[in-house]
């Protein structure tokens, strides 16, 4: 088995991309801002990555994937 390490909060909890629900990775959420910040619309975003525009608009005003990992484990 290989063991990888992940990023993790406070809480002990995986956070970003590691974590099992993560549906984009730590560069499209990246992408996402940046191009929210280049004039692109909430409904534009959500289309270009196939997510609705309530998850959009979370990840642009970072109430969604806004944590920084406390530490970081191995698992696996």
């Amino acid at each position: 088995m290989v063991k990888r390490i992940v990023a993790v909060n406070e809480s002990g909890r995986r956070i970003g991309e590691s974590h099992p629900r993560a549906k984009l990775s730590d560069h499209e959420i990246d992408l996402i801002r940046q191009l929210a910040e280049e004039g692109l619309t909430v409904a534009q975003i959500a289309r270009k990555f196939e997510i609705s525009k309530g998850a959009a608009g979370d990840i642009i005003t970072c109430r969604r994937r806004a944590q920084t990992p406390a530490r970081f484990k191995r698992v696996g």
